[in-house]
């Protein structure tokens, strides 16, 4: 049974950053997290990483859209 929550390293190697990047992540609020256990570790829901994603590729659509858009509207 794979894990339903998994610490920010593992978040950073899934989306290619930085462990530090994902914490920021998380400090944004762009992808929700717990912090758990006595020394407060943050630990990410696995469907929450899911949903960031599934967002990130929405945003990056939406732009992309935008910029043919203009692109079009120029030439």
């Amino acid at each position: 049974m794979p894990p339903r929550f998994v610490p920010l390293s593992d978040v950073a190697e899934t989306l290619s950053i930085s462990a530090s990047q994902a914490y920021a992540l998380v400090r944004s609020g762009e992808l929700r997290a717990i912090k758990v256990g006595g020394r407060g570790q943050w630990r990410v829901e696995v469907s929450e990483l899911e949903s960031y994603i599934e967002r990130s590729y929405r945003e990056t659509e939406h732009i992309l859209e935008e910029e043919r858009r203009r692109a079009e509207q120029k030439g």
